[in-house]
């Protein structure tokens, strides 16, 4: 279903999640190398709080990034189904919280006292911090129970609906898609036989 660029425009959790999309029938991963955690990042710049302050990621940043990924989706994917959570994904999230805590250490900018939060640690460990706290923020707020999946058949994308109606991940990507597919099936059941 999808190639190129990791939707955005979701909660940060969710597009995190959304970088597993379906392709050709598996999962792919948009955040597979680190050149491309590197252009998810520049994407999510003004939502990293300067977490990524321009470091190019390693071969080593993706495991704890892929970490948190994979908790979050545990975590939204139980609570899209209304069961629990699993008990590992939520330690999973504050055990990554807890391997780089936001410090604001406040200093003096030239005008005024700012404290902006800092973590400590490789960019890996850092990320997966700020990912973990938003997606706690996230799994802790009463609008994760409008969670949804998007319709679409080859889609597992995930989303926080503004409209109660809203059915898919896009509505140009799947909702077009889906209509035309719909279309399409409804010309040729009602075409004769042979045509």
């Amino acid at each position: 279903m999808y190639a190129g660029e990791p939707p955005t425009g979701e909660p940060l959790p969710l597009d995190l999640v959304n970088t597993r999309p379906l392709s050709g029938g598996s999962r792919a991963d948009l955040l597979g190398t680190p050149d491309r955690l590197a252009a998810w990042l520049a994407r999510q710049a003004n939502r990293l709080g300067g977490e990524a302050d321009g470091t190019a990621p390693t071969a080593a940043d993706l495991a704890p990034v892929h970490a948190v990924r994979d908790h979050t989706e545990a975590a939204l994917r139980a609570l899209l189904t209304g069961r629990r959570p699993p008990e590992s994904a939520l330690r999973g999230l504050a055990d990554a919280q807890r391997a780089a805590p936001a410090v604001r250490a406040p200093v003096w900018d030239g005008t005024a006292v700012v404290a902006p939060p800092r973590r400590g640690g490789p960019l890996g460990v850092r990320l997966a911090a700020l990912l973990a706290e938003s997606a706690a923020a996230l799994l802790a707020d009463p609008a994760v129970a409008r969670l949804k999946e998007c319709e679409a058949a080859d889609c597992v994308l995930l989303f926080l609906p503004a409209h109660p109606r809203r059915r898919w991940c896009s509505p140009t990507r799947c909702g077009n898609r889906t209509r035309v597919a719909r279309h399409y099936r409804r010309h040729k059941e009602g075409s004769p036989a042979g045509s």
